[in-house]
């Protein structure tokens, strides 16, 4: 979606409301495509005095593997974005601000790079996930094993012998 904001740059107090969807199907990500759905848009650019900024929620289902426990997951997520858009930039100023050239903006570019960006690094099915059992491979989440947790390192069983 481009949006032209030739008269939101000029005209204080004017509004532009953002309501669509994004198709993210195409996009891969740790050997599968995560975004079960449409990647829903709103917000709004609004210039107040002066300044222009652009406020959106990109909401979406996230549908992947959990790195933990290897169950598959899907759960609503939500993200908050908010930009200051300016026509021109100092050279000292280019982290804090987005450029504009010829007042055009493309949304979904904007978009596609601030959702990808805040994607954790490591996907879980809940905070709490137990993960499997290093010996048996049982899914502790689901079933409790009987399986002993004070294995010894082998690289450590010299010391052990020492203990004993």
């Amino acid at each position: 979606m481009i949006i032209d904001l030739q008269q939101l740059f000029d005209i204080e107090n004017e509004r532009v409301a953002i309501d669509y969807s994004l198709d993210f199907s195409d996009i891969e990500l740790w050997g599968q495509c995560p975004f079960g759905s449409h990647v829903h848009i709103t917000g709004a650019v609004e210039n107040r005095a002066g300044i222009v900024n652009l406020a959106y929620t990109a909401g979406f289902v996230l549908s992947a593997d959990c790195d933990r426990c290897l169950d598959r997951f899907s759960r609503d997520e939500a993200y908050h974005f908010t930009h200051v858009l300016v026509r021109e930039l100092n050279e000292e100023d280019t982290d804090e601000y987005i450029l504009v050239e010829n007042a055009r903006l493309d949304l979904d570019e904007l978009v596609r790079s601030d959702i990808l960006l805040s994607l954790p690094t490591k996907l879980l099915c809940k905070d709490d996930c137990k993960g499997l059992c290093q010996s048996c491979g049982n899914n502790l989440n689901h079933t409790d094993c009987t399986c002993s947790r004070k294995e010894c390192d082998p690289r450590l069983e010299a010391l052990k012998k020492l203990l004993d």
